[in-house]
């Protein structure tokens, strides 16, 4: 199997601005900023995605991303944050290696757009909950 470009990264094969790493996480900046600071969290292990992913694994992921976000708000002077990953392609995933982008949102206008439009016409509202219940 081919290595995705984040494990090519791990490996030490592709540069990278690295922001942590321990044992089992590594954050850089992205390569392609959508505003000042916009990282990435990934695990060093390959896991396609979040819903594939270790809950401890995940958990890490996502506490290096919440220290991330708290820096960025404190020294890089965002106004907010937006926490994503995206799970599989009609979702986004654009590389298949479950990764955490960490957006710092500027007052100004900073160019990433995140509109979240209700689209529940015809949804079965409890049949969907129950479905969702049951299962868990």
């Amino acid at each position: 199997m081919e290595k995705d470009v984040f494990c090519k990264i791990v490996a030490g094969e592709i540069p990278c601005y690295k922001l942590y790493e321990d044992a089992d996480v590594l954050a850089f900046l992205d390569i392609s900023q959508v505003t000042k600071g916009h990282a990435l969290v990934i695990p060093k292990e390959h896991y396609d995605t979040f819903l594939s992913t270790p809950e401890k694994i995940m958990h890490k992921v996502f506490d290096v991303a919440q220290r991330i976000g708290q820096i960025a708000i404190q020294f890089l002077g965002a106004k907010g944050v937006n926490i994503l990953t995206n799970c599989y392609e009609v979702a986004g995933q654009t590389v298949k290696h479950f990764h955490v982008h960490v957006i710092p949102r500027y007052e100004s206008h900073d160019g990433f757009e995140l509109e979240l439009k209700a689209n529940d016409e015809g949804l079965n509202l409890p049949m969907i909950a129950e479905q969702i219940k049951n299962n868990l």
